[in-house]
């Protein structure tokens, strides 16, 4: 079996987001323990994260407005969602479109600490 390595290169591929932030530890402690992000201090001492699968990189920036919904919408793929639901409400977040509102899809969407509005979505 080949192993691969992470991330994917590939022309046009998602590899870097930066998330409005409230309070960059807030949201970084938020997307650790919902997600399992891992979250790294930068040489420059900023945080960035990557993904549970290594595959997309990020920061949070204090000088962005919240995703609100109405434009880029934003989803995570999850294993469970319920069990996610859970651990977004006991850290803090909100769900705001619960499970099945987007039928056929398993979907939900939820407010993190800064008021992003982000999905999630069960395959």
């Amino acid at each position: 079996m080949e192993e691969q390595t992470h991330p994917t290169f590939g022309n046009g591929k998602i590899c870097y987001i930066v998330l409005p932030a409230k309070d960059i530890k807030a949201s970084a402690e938020f997307y650790r323990n919902v997600f399992g992000w891992n979250i790294r201090t930068r040489s420059d001492g900023s945080t960035a994260f990557d993904d549970s699968v290594n595959e997309v990189s990020g920061t949070w920036d204090t000088g962005l407005e919240p995703i609100d919904g109405k434009s880029v919408m934003i989803y995570l793929m999850v294993d469970f969602i319920e069990v996610t639901v859970d651990l977004i409400i006991i850290h803090g977040g909100q769900i705001v479109v619960p499970v099945g509102m987007e039928s056929p899809e398993t979907t939900a969407r939820f407010t993190d600490p800064a008021g992003n509005i982000i999905g999630i979505y069960q395959q």
